[in-house]
């Protein structure tokens, strides 16, 4: 079963955009081009500005490892975008119903 990951980010006031730049410009570069990562999705809510929702899954804890200690990972997620929010906040899914 494939590891799924949830990650709802709270974001410094105002960044919305400059943030949402940042994982547009990752996700060609990094999960796009990783065998590992079989998903990788991020949701604004309308309503809630300076907030994302990740949502990702990965073949498994190596594919996991793999997407974070890319080069790519380290300059745009752990650099720019760990600079723009309030919290990183990590949830391990467990699927209990899929259709």
């Amino acid at each position: 079963m494939p590891l799924q990951k949830m990650f709802p980010i709270p974001l410094k006031p105002g960044t919305q955009a400059e943030v949402e730049a940042i994982v547009r410009e990752f996700a060609p570069k990094g999960p796009q081009q990783e065998e590992g990562t079989l998903s990788f999705r991020v949701y604004r809510d309308p309503a809630r500005p300076d907030y994302l929702l990740f949502v990702e899954h990965f073949a498994d804890q190596a594919a996991y490892d793999q997407h974070t200690g890319s080069a790519v990972y380290k300059e745009l997620i752990a650099g720019k975008f760990a600079d723009l929010i309030v919290e990183f906040v990590e949830i391990d899914l467990e699927l209990v119903v899929g259709i």
